[in-house]
């Protein structure tokens, strides 16, 4: 079972944005990786499931700026209350972005200092604030679904379709509730997307990271950084969209 493992953003100043996750999201550092050119920090909720996906926030020692493209749409957190949680966040001091009242009740929207989108959804399962899903936008449905169940095996658990766009959520057939999800959105206008590179990457976790690559190499997924190319630590393939998908080990 290929576990998502993470979701990776880049961040133009790393102090404002542990600042902003560690206040509003009480989220703690679970790993932090220095290099000579970069930064990577991995954080999460005290109490994330053993099988919940952490966030990555990868900052670049050289300065440089970012643009957010629209290929990536969001994160989403969870709690048991959204109107309650989104008050928490106002009165805590961050950004009124989209209200609960805005979207319907059912959910609410704000953002990080670098103008990532963080989705906030009611939900009866997962540690409060855990990450419940990230959002992909892709320019054709069936192909993209057809990706992700052909080359990571996983399911189709949930689809919602609307007038002029729809919704459907990948994840592991095994994967517990507390796990993330891929949300795939799907516009019906026809039109097309930029990646940015305020997003880096989806990352899946496995025990066999050389037969893992094996069995994408077998069902035609790009061969885009290969193991041998990253230091046997890790590799990369790219969905159809051209979204990166990172494959680490346990």
């Amino acid at each position: 079972m290929l576990t998502l493992d993470h979701t990776m953003m880049r961040v133009e100043d790393l102090d404002a944005a542990l600042d902003w996750y560690q206040t509003y999201l009480d989220y703690e550092e679970k790993g932090r990786w220095e290099a000579e050119t970069f930064t990577n920090v991995f954080l999460g909720p005290e109490d994330v499931h053993d099988q919940g996906a952490l966030l990555e926030l990868t900052y670049n020692h050289d300065g440089r700026t970012y643009t957010m493209g629209d290929a990536w749409g969001h994160i989403a957190v969870r709690c048991e209350d959204v109107y309650e949680a989104y008050e928490e966040l106002m009165d805590a001091g961050a950004e009124d972005y989209r209200d609960p009242d805005s979207c319907g009740g059912s959910y609410a929207f704000v953002k990080d200092p670098d103008g990532h989108e963080v989705e906030i959804v009611e939900r009866d399962h997962g540690a409060k604030w855990s990450l419940d899903h990230t959002m992909l936008r892709v320019e054709d449905a069936d192909e993209a679904i057809g990706w992700y169940v052909r080359k990571l095996d996983y399911d189709l658990t949930r689809r919602e379709e609307f007038d002029d766009f729809a919704l459907y959520f990948v994840e592991p057939s095994d994967a517990p509730p507390e796990a993330m999800s891929v949300e795939l959105t799907y516009n019906y206008d026809g039109r097309s997307y930029e990646l940015g590179d305020a997003w880096g990457h989806l990352a899946v976790r496995t025990d066999d990271l050389h037969e893992t690559w094996g069995t994408l190499v077998d069902r035609h997924a790009e061969d885009y950084r290969d193991p041998a190319s990253c230091d046997d630590r890790y590799a990369f393939t790219k969905d159809l969209d051209g979204h990166e998908i990172e494959v680490v080990t346990n």
